[in-house]
């Protein structure tokens, strides 16, 4: 009976598709071509003169027998990368990987998207240590990478200083019909741009205008002005404001929303990238992504990387496919991944059954708006396997079977709040919605059409099974907010965030951070409803949403701020000093756990921690790294120089590995150790460098450790860093192995933490070891 209640996983989008060809089409698709650089015209040239270039190369690279249909070009890239994106047959794109001047040819990918007490969790008060030394980030600006933004009438993009955007800025908005520029754009929203052309075969948007309602809630967690008495249907009320309320916005929009899911090409990603770094943005918040099988395929590393050698950070979700392992998005090293977090709320809305239990639930259902609610009432109870679809599909529930009744729905294939409007079209009056199977302790409040809540999946096949007694009958009883100690303690790492281990680089720890990404309210666009449900007339300026891509911005705001207090770092001591000063205890003094298991969480769950804004702004010591940093990464990874050319715009013949020979993946200036030992005999020695950038220029630092690292042996050489200058560097190199190879570990973690009286500098320590081989299976005797 309750088998496939039991058997629904949550199942995982696919994250990376071929763009489909048009119906008239035949064969075109989107590419991009990645031209040398010593091929490529200068990138000082107009976007419309870098565009005949690249026609005229076209024209004169196809041989007659291919050159029809005739390429169209979508974008030149001469920032992120030399090259461009264009409309191509496949034997267009064949034959043009093949000619010299060409690097790669690449198909169009699929990219997909991934607070009134967020601020307040994280300490940014207006006298917070970060808020006052950055002023706000006034004189930085933060560029969003996503749906669009929506300004009409939203308090969250209106100016909050009244000063002219920095003058090294060269953004702008562009008005069309249904986006005025003169009228959205101010001294709070500087730039609004689309990038639209790599979707136009399904979907045209051409307007900065948000109408899917993510970009505008990013933006405003990044950077949204203060707004008082903020909230969704009287939940969460208070004033939203975002991460660093003084930054500028700079909307760059590369997603479309006509599809029920935006999705993002990358051909339009990298030109919003393209144009973000042209535009000379301070700070990069890219809630979107998808995995690749290298680093070169990705066009989002590929820009990113170019972003930072121009001292801009890049902060990016890491993706919503948590719990599984090796599930992250977003991995290259020059990335400041963010994993998500909860804080200390909850929408409660508990669910009370006719045998007298009571099970924890949530919701953000307008109740005030719905007189015939009554939560002393019990009403009957079903299971949706037994009066239609157990996933409770739309039009597959039975109106005679469901009228009357609440209804218990399996998780999965269809959005949560579809479940719900699904139950009220067949005249159901209640639903109660399973979480995900690996999602634990997780429940996800969401703002739907009738009165319903998420619960465990443990609890709903309580209920479930309940259905089955004779007369069964269930309320939900209250729907209130509640700020304060929850008795699962905060922060826990959300189980919907992806985990670690890095699937192309098992050296680098990711994520790096964990930040606020559960049931953050935020601004929201007027084109679409609070529940997302097509069907949903209601309009709200505020919505509650959960996801990586919600701790991402969170985190650019945070960086902004850095940014500005201290302009002299590079991106990756922003982020060194992000990870080194990050905690790992929750409210409650204990090791922060995972939602889904309620265990402590470890490096590939949380990175370094949760991050810790105020604590940032002073980290003692920084471990740095450049373009010349990751070029020996990328050498070390095995790259050809032509493929390592994709990156730096250096000549594909020229090997520029020959001065990186014998480097290691692990030697990168992380701020972080991922050791995967090979064997049980395994021996790893791996090199960092740190910069004091503490005020003591006559620091002494001493080494411990910290952690349950029992069968790893560690030395530090040499175990004393003494500093006697301004922002000197001393170098150390770590040895570890396993110290009892009999002891079949399969992962173990700790740190190691450099102190100096007033600085504890952690970098968190993750070990794995090869899964034990299967032994001989027994002998089964015969019959």
């Amino acid at each position: 009976m309750f088998g496939c209640l039991l058997a629904v996983a949550a199942a995982t989008p696919t994250v990376e598709l071929e763009l489909e060809a048009p119906p008239d089409g035949a064969n075109i698709s989107t590419y991009i071509v990645h031209v040398a650089n010593s091929h490529a015209p200068r990138s000082t040239l107009s976007a419309a003169r870098l565009t005949s270039v690249y026609t005229s190369f076209l024209r004169d690279a196809l041989p007659p027998h291919i050159s029809e249909p005739a390429p169209s070009i979508l974008y030149a890239y001469a920032h992120a990368m030399t090259g461009f994106a264009a409309r191509l047959t496949e034997r267009q794109a064949a034959h043009l990987e093949t000619q010299p001047s060409v690097l790669r040819v690449t198909p169009d990918k699929l990219y997909e998207l991934q607070t009134t007490l967020s601020p307040t969790f994280l300490g940014l008060t207006p006298s917070s240590p970060l808020m006052a030394a950055s002023n706000g980030a006034t004189d930085v600006v933060i560029a969003v990478l996503d749906t669009g933004i929506y300004p009409k009438d939203r308090a969250s993009f209106y100016p909050s200083v009244n000063l002219p955007p920095p003058a090294r800025f060269r953004g702008g908005c562009v008005s069309t019909p249904n986006f005025d520029a003169a009228a959205y754009c101010n001294s709070k929203l500087v730039g609004a741009k689309f990038f639209t052309k790599g979707s136009t075969a399904w979907c045209s948007e051409a307007s900065p205008l948000d109408v899917n309602g993510h970009g505008t809630h990013c933006a405003s967690i990044a950077a949204g002005s203060p707004v008082p008495n903020a909230n969704l249907f009287g939940y969460a009320t208070g004033t939203a404001q975002g991460a660093a309320p003084g930054a500028r916005i700079a909307s760059y929009k590369v997603c479309t929303g006509c599809a029920a899911k935006s999705t993002c090409p990358s051909s339009d990603v990298l030109a919003g990238l393209n144009e973000a770094i042209a535009d000379k943005v301070d700070v990069i918040s890219l809630s979107l992504g998808g995995q690749h099988p290298n680093l070169y395929d990705d066009l989002t590393a590929v820009g990113a990387f170019s972003a930072v050698r121009e001292g801009i950070p890049v902060i990016a979700a890491g993706g919503n496919s948590g719990p599984d392992r090796a599930t992250l998005y977003n991995v290259a090293p020059w990335f400041l991944t963010v994993g998500a977090s909860n804080m200390n709320r909850e929408f409660r809305a508990p669910v009370k059954l006719g045998n007298g239990k009571t099970f924890r639930g949530v919701s953000l259902y307008d109740v005030n708006s719905d007189p015939s609610y009554d939560g002393t009432k019990m009403k009957p109870l079903v299971y949706g396997l037994d009066v239609g679809s157990d996933g409770c599909m739309a039009g597959k529930l039975d109106p005679i079977k469901v009228a009357g009744k609440i209804v218990v729905c399996s998780p999965g294939v269809n959005l949560d709040t579809e479940k719900g409007a699904a139950v009220k079209q067949a005249g159901g009056v209640g639903a109660i919605i399973a979480s995900g199977v690996n999602y634990g302790e997780y429940v996800k409040a969401e703002a739907h059409v009738l009165p319903a809540v998420s619960v465990t999946f443990a609890d709903a096949i309580e209920i479930a099974k309940y259905s089955q007694t004779p007369n069964p009958v269930a309320t939900i009883s209250s729907f209130s907010s509640f700020t304060g100690q929850l008795s699962l303690s905060p922060p826990r790492v959300a189980a919907f965030s992806s985990r670690g281990p890095n699937h192309l680089a098992p050296e680098i720890l990711k994520p790096d951070v964990v930040a606020p990404g559960v049931e953050i309210l935020a601004a929201w666009t007027g084109e679409r409803a609070p529940s997302q449900v097509v069907t949903d007339t209601r309009r709200v300026k505020f919505n509650v949403l959960s996801g990586t891509s919600m701790a991402c911005p969170h985190v650019s705001g945070i960086a902004a701020m850095l940014k500005a207090a201290r302009s002299a770092w590079s991106p990756a001591a922003i982020k060194s000093a992000l990870m080194t000063t990050a905690y790992n205890m929750d409210r409650s003094g204990g090791a922060i756990k995972d939602t889904n298991t309620s265990m402590e969480a470890g490096p590939f769950d949380l990175g370094a921690g949760h991050v810790d804004p105020n604590s940032a702004l002073d980290p003692g010591l920084v471990f740095d790294a450049g373009e010349d940093d990751y070029i020996s990464f990328l050498c070390a990874l095995g790259y050809t120089p032509r493929q390592i050319a994709i990156f730096t715009k250096a000549s594909p013949v020229v090997d520029v590995c020959s001065k990186h020979k014998g480097a290691s993946v692990g030697d990168l200036n992380y701020p972080a150790f991922s050791v995967a030992f090979k064997s049980y005999t395994d021996k790893v020695t791996q090199r960092r460098v740190v910069r004091n950038v503490g005020s003591n220029v006559n620091a002494v630092y001493t080494i411990s450790r910290r952690g349950p690292v029992g069968n790893v042996g560690v030395t530090v050489t040499p175990d004393r860093l003494v500093f006697d200058a301004q922002h000197q560097t001393r170098e150390y190199t770590v040895t570890f192995s396993t110290l009892n190879p009999s002891v079949k570990s399969t992962e173990e973690h700790g740190a190691l933490v450099w102190s100096d009286g007033k600085h504890e500098v952690a970098s968190p320590m993750v070990f794995t070891w090869p899964a034990p081989k299967p032994g001989p299976k027994p002998a089964v005797a015969a019959m």
